[in-house]
Protein backbone atom coordinates (compact mmCIF):
# COMPACT_ATOMS: atom_id res chain seq x y z
CA UNK A 1 0.00 0.00 0.00
CA UNK A 2 1.54 3.36 -1.12
CA UNK A 3 0.44 6.32 1.94
CA UNK A 4 -0.65 9.46 1.57
CA UNK A 5 0.44 11.84 4.61
CA UNK A 6 -2.23 13.72 6.24
CA UNK A 7 -3.85 16.72 4.59
CA UNK A 8 -1.93 19.36 7.56
CA UNK A 9 -0.12 20.99 4.35
CA UNK A 10 2.63 23.29 6.19
CA UNK A 11 3.19 26.82 6.20
CA UNK A 12 2.65 28.64 2.82
CA UNK A 13 6.33 28.50 2.28
CA UNK A 14 6.28 24.86 -0.01
CA UNK A 15 9.12 22.69 -0.84
CA UNK A 16 8.30 20.58 -3.82
CA UNK A 17 7.59 17.06 -2.77
CA UNK A 18 5.74 13.66 -3.74
CA UNK A 19 5.33 12.32 -0.72
CA UNK A 20 4.56 8.63 -1.02
CA UNK A 21 5.30 6.17 1.20
CA UNK A 22 5.79 2.54 1.27
CA UNK A 23 4.19 1.58 4.83
CA UNK A 24 0.32 2.16 5.73
CA UNK A 25 -0.73 5.28 7.80
CA UNK A 26 -0.54 3.47 11.16
CA UNK A 27 2.96 2.59 10.67
CA UNK A 28 4.22 6.23 11.66
CA UNK A 29 5.73 6.24 14.90
CA UNK A 30 8.51 8.00 15.13
CA UNK A 31 8.44 7.38 18.76
CA UNK A 32 10.13 10.01 21.62
CA UNK A 33 12.15 8.73 24.79
CA UNK A 34 14.47 11.04 27.26
CA UNK A 35 16.22 14.19 25.44
CA UNK A 36 17.73 12.97 22.23
CA UNK A 37 21.69 14.04 21.16
CA UNK A 38 22.75 12.33 18.56
CA UNK A 39 24.46 13.38 14.95
CA UNK A 40 27.90 14.10 13.18
CA UNK A 41 28.38 14.07 9.75
CA UNK A 42 29.77 10.88 9.03
CA UNK A 43 29.78 8.87 5.88
CA UNK A 44 30.51 4.96 6.73
CA UNK A 45 28.57 2.67 5.65
CA UNK A 46 25.09 1.63 7.08
CA UNK A 47 25.57 -2.16 8.48
CA UNK A 48 22.75 -4.44 6.57
CA UNK A 49 21.82 -7.93 6.33
CA UNK A 50 23.14 -8.63 2.67
CA UNK A 51 19.29 -10.16 2.17
CA UNK A 52 17.75 -6.96 2.04
CA UNK A 53 18.63 -3.02 0.48
CA UNK A 54 19.55 -0.20 2.89
CA UNK A 55 16.96 2.82 3.94
CA UNK A 56 16.85 6.10 3.41
CA UNK A 57 16.20 7.54 7.53
CA UNK A 58 15.25 10.65 8.30
CA UNK A 59 16.39 10.87 12.28
CA UNK A 60 17.65 13.03 15.15
CA UNK A 61 21.39 12.55 16.54
CA UNK A 62 24.12 14.13 18.57
CA UNK A 63 24.09 17.37 16.14
CA UNK A 64 20.75 17.38 14.99
CA UNK A 65 18.34 16.89 12.17
CA UNK A 66 19.65 14.60 9.68
CA UNK A 67 18.87 12.53 6.33
CA UNK A 68 21.05 9.24 5.63
CA UNK A 69 21.34 7.78 2.36
CA UNK A 70 20.94 4.04 1.81
CA UNK A 71 24.39 3.91 0.78
CA UNK A 72 25.19 5.57 4.25
CA UNK A 73 26.27 9.06 2.86
CA UNK A 74 24.43 12.34 4.74
CA UNK A 75 21.95 13.87 2.21
CA UNK A 76 21.15 16.66 4.51
CA UNK A 77 21.76 17.59 7.94
CA UNK A 78 20.36 20.73 10.10
CA UNK A 79 21.81 21.58 13.43
CA UNK A 80 18.64 21.10 16.30
CA UNK A 81 18.27 20.51 19.58
CA UNK A 82 16.79 17.59 21.61
CA UNK A 83 13.15 16.36 19.79
CA UNK A 84 10.57 13.74 20.92
CA UNK A 85 8.58 12.83 17.52
CA UNK A 86 9.31 14.16 14.12
CA UNK A 87 6.90 13.70 10.71
CA UNK A 88 7.56 14.78 7.23
CA UNK A 89 4.77 16.94 5.59
CA UNK A 90 2.96 16.44 2.56
CA UNK A 91 4.90 20.06 1.56
CA UNK A 92 8.36 18.07 2.63
CA UNK A 93 8.98 19.98 5.16
CA UNK A 94 9.92 18.70 9.12
CA UNK A 95 7.49 18.99 12.36
CA UNK A 96 8.96 18.71 14.82
CA UNK A 97 10.12 20.16 18.60
CA UNK A 98 11.99 23.18 19.64
CA UNK A 99 12.87 23.27 23.14
CA UNK A 100 10.64 21.29 26.09
CA UNK A 101 7.18 22.60 24.62
CA UNK A 102 7.18 24.08 20.89
CA UNK A 103 5.96 22.71 17.82
CA UNK A 104 7.56 24.00 14.84
CA UNK A 105 7.31 23.46 10.93
CA UNK A 106 10.82 23.70 9.35
CA UNK A 107 11.61 24.24 5.66
CA UNK A 108 14.67 21.77 4.95
CA UNK A 109 15.55 24.31 1.78
CA UNK A 110 16.25 26.87 3.79
CA UNK A 111 16.83 25.46 7.50
CA UNK A 112 14.32 27.66 8.83
CA UNK A 113 11.67 27.62 11.20
CA UNK A 114 7.90 28.49 9.47
CA UNK A 115 5.21 28.13 11.76
CA UNK A 116 5.30 27.76 15.77
CA UNK A 117 3.26 26.70 18.22
CA UNK A 118 4.17 27.19 21.80
CA UNK A 119 2.82 25.31 24.66
CA UNK A 120 4.52 26.57 27.54
CA UNK A 121 2.91 30.22 26.04
CA UNK A 122 -0.39 29.44 24.40
CA UNK A 123 -3.51 28.27 25.14
CA UNK A 124 -3.70 29.04 28.71
CA UNK A 125 -0.74 27.59 29.95
CA UNK A 126 1.63 30.87 30.62
CA UNK A 127 3.13 30.00 33.96
CA UNK A 128 2.56 26.24 33.93
CA UNK A 129 5.44 23.55 33.65
CA UNK A 130 4.59 22.08 30.02
CA UNK A 131 6.50 19.50 28.32
CA UNK A 132 5.21 18.34 24.75
CA UNK A 133 6.43 14.79 23.37
CA UNK A 134 4.34 14.11 20.93
CA UNK A 135 1.78 15.82 17.87
CA UNK A 136 0.60 14.87 14.73
CA UNK A 137 -1.19 16.76 11.38
CA UNK A 138 -4.41 15.80 11.15
CA UNK A 139 -6.75 14.99 8.03
CA UNK A 140 -8.80 17.82 8.76
CA UNK A 141 -6.21 20.28 8.50
CA UNK A 142 -5.37 20.81 12.52
CA UNK A 143 -2.71 19.38 14.53
CA UNK A 144 -2.59 17.69 17.46
CA UNK A 145 -0.50 18.34 20.60
CA UNK A 146 0.06 16.52 23.44
CA UNK A 147 0.63 18.73 26.19
CA UNK A 148 2.06 17.13 29.63
CA UNK A 149 1.69 18.97 32.82
CA UNK A 150 -1.29 20.42 31.23
CA UNK A 151 -2.35 16.39 30.98
CA UNK A 152 -4.45 16.99 27.81
CA UNK A 153 -4.56 16.86 24.05
CA UNK A 154 -5.55 19.95 22.03
CA UNK A 155 -6.45 20.25 18.68
CA UNK A 156 -5.13 23.96 16.79
CA UNK A 157 -5.37 25.01 13.69
CA UNK A 158 -3.16 26.56 11.68
CA UNK A 159 -3.81 29.89 13.41
CA UNK A 160 -2.95 28.74 16.67
CA UNK A 161 -6.72 28.77 18.04
CA UNK A 162 -7.90 25.66 20.00
CA UNK A 163 -10.66 23.96 18.11
CA UNK A 164 -10.98 20.75 20.45
CA UNK A 165 -9.37 19.55 23.34
CA UNK A 166 -9.29 16.10 25.53
CA UNK A 167 -8.48 15.54 29.24
CA UNK A 168 -6.39 12.89 29.88
CA UNK A 169 -6.66 10.61 32.57
CA UNK A 170 -3.22 10.33 34.32
CA UNK A 171 -2.10 8.49 37.73
CA UNK A 172 1.17 9.63 38.20
CA UNK A 173 1.37 13.02 37.27
CA UNK A 174 4.57 15.00 35.96
CA UNK A 175 5.45 17.54 32.59
CA UNK A 176 8.42 14.89 31.92
CA UNK A 177 6.52 11.63 31.09
CA UNK A 178 2.17 12.25 31.41
CA UNK A 179 2.71 10.67 28.03
CA UNK A 180 5.04 9.96 25.17
CA UNK A 181 3.96 9.23 21.83
CA UNK A 182 -0.05 9.79 20.92
CA UNK A 183 -1.22 8.78 17.65
CA UNK A 184 -4.92 9.19 15.86
CA UNK A 185 -6.86 6.13 14.87
CA UNK A 186 -9.27 6.00 11.87
CA UNK A 187 -12.08 6.41 14.39
CA UNK A 188 -11.43 9.41 15.67
CA UNK A 189 -9.91 8.37 19.01
CA UNK A 190 -6.70 8.97 20.02
CA UNK A 191 -3.98 5.73 21.28
CA UNK A 192 -1.98 7.45 23.90
CA UNK A 193 1.47 5.93 25.69
CA UNK A 194 1.02 7.23 28.80
CA UNK A 195 4.92 6.72 29.82
CA UNK A 196 5.07 6.96 33.34
CA UNK A 197 1.30 4.73 34.32
CA UNK A 198 3.45 2.07 32.38
CA UNK A 199 -0.46 2.54 30.30
CA UNK A 200 -1.64 2.38 26.44
CA UNK A 201 -4.83 4.04 26.79
CA UNK A 202 -7.22 4.82 23.69
CA UNK A 203 -9.27 7.97 24.52
CA UNK A 204 -12.71 8.99 22.41
CA UNK A 205 -13.58 12.45 21.62
CA UNK A 206 -15.66 13.29 24.81
CA UNK A 207 -11.89 11.89 26.94
CA UNK A 208 -13.79 8.66 27.70
CA UNK A 209 -10.81 5.47 27.88
CA UNK A 210 -12.35 3.04 25.86
CA UNK A 211 -9.47 0.60 25.74
CA UNK A 212 -6.29 0.34 28.27
CA UNK A 213 -3.50 -1.95 28.18
CA UNK A 214 -0.64 -1.94 31.34
CA UNK A 215 2.33 -3.32 30.20
CA UNK A 216 3.80 -6.00 32.31
CA UNK A 217 6.82 -6.57 34.16
CA UNK A 218 7.00 -10.22 33.36
CA UNK A 219 7.81 -11.01 37.50
CA UNK A 220 10.46 -8.82 37.14
CA UNK A 221 11.93 -6.10 39.69
CA UNK A 222 12.40 -2.20 38.57
CA UNK A 223 15.92 -1.01 37.86
CA UNK A 224 16.80 2.48 37.37
CA UNK A 225 18.38 4.20 34.66
CA UNK A 226 18.22 4.21 30.69
CA UNK A 227 20.49 1.50 29.34
CA UNK A 228 20.20 -1.96 28.96
CA UNK A 229 20.69 -2.14 32.50
CA UNK A 230 17.33 -0.37 33.18
CA UNK A 231 14.08 -2.25 34.11
CA UNK A 232 10.56 -0.88 33.39
CA UNK A 233 7.33 -0.49 31.84
CA UNK A 234 7.89 3.32 30.65
CA UNK A 235 6.52 2.45 27.30
CA UNK A 236 7.51 5.39 24.67
CA UNK A 237 4.94 3.95 22.09
CA UNK A 238 1.68 1.86 20.58
CA UNK A 239 0.16 1.82 17.18
CA UNK A 240 -3.08 -0.09 16.08
CA UNK A 241 -2.25 -2.66 13.66
CA UNK A 242 -4.72 -3.68 10.25
CA UNK A 243 -5.66 -6.68 12.38
CA UNK A 244 -7.27 -4.77 15.10
CA UNK A 245 -4.29 -5.43 17.80
CA UNK A 246 -1.74 -2.90 19.18
CA UNK A 247 2.10 -2.85 18.71
CA UNK A 248 3.43 -1.67 21.68
CA UNK A 249 7.85 -0.38 22.09
CA UNK A 250 7.56 -0.86 25.98
CA UNK A 251 10.60 1.47 26.67
CA UNK A 252 12.94 0.53 29.27
CA UNK A 253 11.20 -3.04 29.24
CA UNK A 254 13.64 -3.70 26.25
CA UNK A 255 10.75 -5.17 24.61
CA UNK A 256 8.15 -5.03 21.75
CA UNK A 257 4.57 -6.42 21.96
CA UNK A 258 1.64 -6.92 19.99
CA UNK A 259 -1.90 -7.07 21.98
CA UNK A 260 -4.88 -8.45 20.80
CA UNK A 261 -8.28 -5.94 22.30
CA UNK A 262 -8.67 -8.67 24.85
CA UNK A 263 -5.33 -7.82 26.25
CA UNK A 264 -3.66 -11.19 24.68
CA UNK A 265 -0.14 -10.99 24.19
CA UNK A 266 0.00 -12.18 20.26
CA UNK A 267 3.59 -11.76 19.71
CA UNK A 268 6.51 -10.38 21.61
CA UNK A 269 10.52 -9.70 21.15
CA UNK A 270 12.60 -9.25 24.48
CA UNK A 271 16.24 -8.38 25.38
CA UNK A 272 18.20 -10.99 24.12
CA UNK A 273 16.02 -12.58 21.84
CA UNK A 274 17.31 -11.23 18.65
CA UNK A 275 20.61 -12.54 17.86
CA UNK A 276 23.94 -10.15 18.29
CA UNK A 277 21.29 -7.72 19.52
CA UNK A 278 20.68 -6.43 22.84
CA UNK A 279 17.88 -4.43 23.31
CA UNK A 280 17.42 -1.04 25.81
CA UNK A 281 14.78 1.83 25.81
CA UNK A 282 12.57 0.58 22.70
CA UNK A 283 11.29 3.65 21.08
CA UNK A 284 10.67 4.01 17.26
CA UNK A 285 8.13 1.72 15.94
CA UNK A 286 7.25 1.75 12.42
CA UNK A 287 5.26 -0.96 10.19
CA UNK A 288 6.95 -0.83 6.72
CA UNK A 289 4.79 -1.78 3.87
CA UNK A 290 6.19 -5.63 3.34
CA UNK A 291 4.81 -6.00 7.03
CA UNK A 292 8.20 -5.76 8.57
CA UNK A 293 8.85 -3.75 11.85
CA UNK A 294 11.60 -0.88 12.00
CA UNK A 295 12.39 -0.88 15.69
CA UNK A 296 14.37 2.09 17.61
CA UNK A 297 17.13 1.10 20.03
CA UNK A 298 17.83 3.99 22.24
CA UNK A 299 20.87 4.32 25.11
CA UNK A 300 21.57 0.86 23.60
CA UNK A 301 24.91 1.74 23.87
CA UNK A 302 28.50 0.74 21.32
CA UNK A 303 28.36 -2.32 19.32
CA UNK A 304 24.85 -2.12 19.23
CA UNK A 305 21.99 -1.25 16.18
CA UNK A 306 19.93 2.14 16.91
CA UNK A 307 17.76 1.06 14.44
CA UNK A 308 16.26 -2.54 13.24
CA UNK A 309 14.14 -4.02 10.61
CA UNK A 310 12.97 -7.37 11.79
CA UNK A 311 10.64 -9.91 10.03
CA UNK A 312 7.73 -10.51 12.64
CA UNK A 313 7.33 -14.41 11.22
CA UNK A 314 10.32 -15.76 11.54
CA UNK A 315 11.42 -13.10 14.24
CA UNK A 316 14.73 -12.51 11.06
CA UNK A 317 16.92 -9.42 11.44
CA UNK A 318 16.97 -8.16 7.74
CA UNK A 319 18.80 -4.86 8.13
CA UNK A 320 20.13 -2.99 11.00
CA UNK A 321 21.64 0.95 11.12
CA UNK A 322 24.91 1.07 13.26
CA UNK A 323 26.05 4.50 13.59
CA UNK A 324 26.53 4.59 17.02
CA UNK A 325 29.55 7.06 16.68
CA UNK A 326 28.26 8.96 14.26
CA UNK A 327 24.70 9.77 15.83
CA UNK A 328 25.53 8.75 19.64
CA UNK A 329 23.29 7.17 22.01
CA UNK A 330 20.14 8.90 22.28
CA UNK A 331 18.48 8.44 18.85
CA UNK A 332 15.07 8.21 19.90
CA UNK A 333 12.89 8.73 16.73
CA UNK A 334 13.49 7.99 13.26
CA UNK A 335 11.00 7.92 10.09
CA UNK A 336 12.43 5.50 7.08
CA UNK A 337 11.65 7.61 3.83
CA UNK A 338 12.46 5.66 0.96
CA UNK A 339 10.87 6.40 -2.61
CA UNK A 340 10.60 10.00 -1.20
CA UNK A 341 11.38 12.79 -3.62
CA UNK A 342 12.32 16.01 -1.88
CA UNK A 343 13.98 18.79 -3.50
CA UNK A 344 16.00 19.69 -0.78
CA UNK A 345 18.24 16.39 -1.18
CA UNK A 346 21.50 16.57 -2.32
Amino acid sequence: MILNLPVWTGSSQTTTAALQFPTTRRAFLPVIAATLIGFAMQTSPVSADETTAQHRVLLHGKKGLVVVEPDGSIGWQMDWGGIHDLHLLPNGHILTRQGPATVVEIDPSTKSVVWSYDCGKQGGNAGKRIEVHAFEPLPNGNLMIAESGAQRLIEVDRDGNIVHQIALQVEKPNAHTDTRLVRRLDSGNYLVAHEADGKAREYNRDGDVVWEYEVPMFGKQSARGHGPEAFGNRLLAALRMDNGNTLIASGNGHSVLEVTPDKKIAWEIHQNDLPGIRLAWVTTLQILENGNYVIGNCHAGPGQPILIELEPSTKKVVWRLDRFKDFGNDVSNSLIIDDVELDWLN
